[in-house]
């Protein structure tokens, strides 16, 4: 009989791992070893086997607790059950093309596996069932993750939802459609703007292919918004459809930019005097410099707002918000003797007329 491996090396964890990285390490090695992604290949079979075996334990604290006082040997003729005070065991069955029906056995909570199937499986676990976990009238019948997938498949109602959802079930007959993927990209201010198009590069975790997808990115979008690419997701099993792929879009800032929606707002300095005089002062856009007139004795604070010069709405494209652009006034750091002359002239003329506008026109 060959030798187990260390159950933390099987996983290729730490032994101080926590919970959640078994957990993601274990999703990681299901996902690649998984049989409908590998059919016909025994080792990738084995692979899964002992990753599930390795993660039965260390996801279990009791069991990893023996496992780090004993090893393999705490197992020993028991290592299958639950035991008193044990968390349930649940049983997966495969039935691949051109292949006898298998069954991989799963210790643990039911609510903690259930997350990690959808993972695997794709959404099929998800939204059918009633009641929480695996319970319920669940899979076969039962009162819990037992029967597997093999035979006639859900012999009974799949968690108290709908029946006969996915054809005869899982052992041969039905389709399943593979699961969703997400992917991340980042854009521009002014590709957000006005749209535009990107090529991403995507590995299949599968079979560690790389593929080139161009995408358009609409016009508008902000970040936190999520593009759906639909059949670019996990294959499908059975002749079942591919998932999608999920592209999350995040929007950089730009220097001197402010983004509320669909408004933009920016800040534009002008001179004292332009201020006080009135004048011009040219505001920059995403569409190009826009002059704007300044009207003698403009506050610092003054909003300018230049209409359809903020970002196109997803929607309709007819409709695009406003840029606001907000005055404030440089004082001059530095004033020739001469200059300070003309200023407290200035400001002598300002005290005698209350109007404070009569000299400065």
């Amino acid at each position: 009989m060959d030798k187990k491996r260390d159950y933390y090396e099987v996983l290729g964890i730490d032994r101080n791992a926590d919970a959640n990285a078994i957990k993601k390490a274990y999703r990681k090695l299901a996902k690649k070893y998984h049989p409908d992604t590998n059919a016909g290949n025994p080792q990738a079979e084995e692979k899964f086997k002992e990753v599930t075996e390795a993660y039965n334990v260390l996801s279990d604290e009791k069991k990893r607790k023996l496992y780090d006082q004993f090893g393999h040997a705490a197992f020993d003729g028991g290592a299958s059950q639950g035991g008193p005070g044990g968390s349930g065991a649940y049983s997966y069955g495969y039935g691949g093309p051109g292949s006898g029906y298998r069954e991989y056995h799963f210790q643990g909570d039911p609510g903690d596996m259930d997350d990690i199937f959808k993972d695997i499986f794709g959404d099929m676990f998800h939204g059918q069932r009633g009641g929480s976990g695996f319970s319920g009238r669940g899979f076969g019948g039962s009162g819990s993750f037992g029967g597997g997938f093999g035979g006639s498949g859900f012999g009974g109602d799949f968690g108290g939802g709908r029946r006969g959802s996915y054809g005869r079930g899982f052992g041969g007959y039905g389709s399943q459609k593979g699961a969703d993927m997400t992917a991340s990209v980042i854009i521009s201010l002014e590709e957000a703007a006005f749209g535009c198009k990107k090529v991403l590069s995507l590995k299949d975790p599968a079979t560690g292919t790389v593929q080139s997808l161009e995408v358009r990115i609409p016009a508008g979008i902000e970040t936190g918004k999520s593009i759906r690419l639909r059949g670019k997701g996990m294959p499908g099993a059975k002749g079942g459809q591919a998932g999608d792929l999920l592209l999350q879009v995040t929007v950089e800032e730009k220097p001197g930019y402010e983004r509320k929606g669909m408004d933009l707002y920016t800040t534009v300095k002008i001179p004292f005097t332009t201020a006080v005089l009135g004048g011009e002062a040219v505001v920059p856009t995403l569409y190009g410099n826009v002059v704007c007139k300044i009207k003698e004795g403009t506050q610092s604070g003054t909003k300018i707002r230049l209409r359809g010069k903020g970002i196109v709405s997803m929607k309709d494209p007819s409709v695009k918000g406003d840029q606001y652009a907000r005055i404030e006034i440089q004082v001059p750091q530095h004033v020739s003797r001469e200059a300070k002359e003309k200023l407290k002239e200035f400001d002598r003329a300002c005290g005698r007329h209350s109007s404070g506008r009569g000299s400065a026109a």
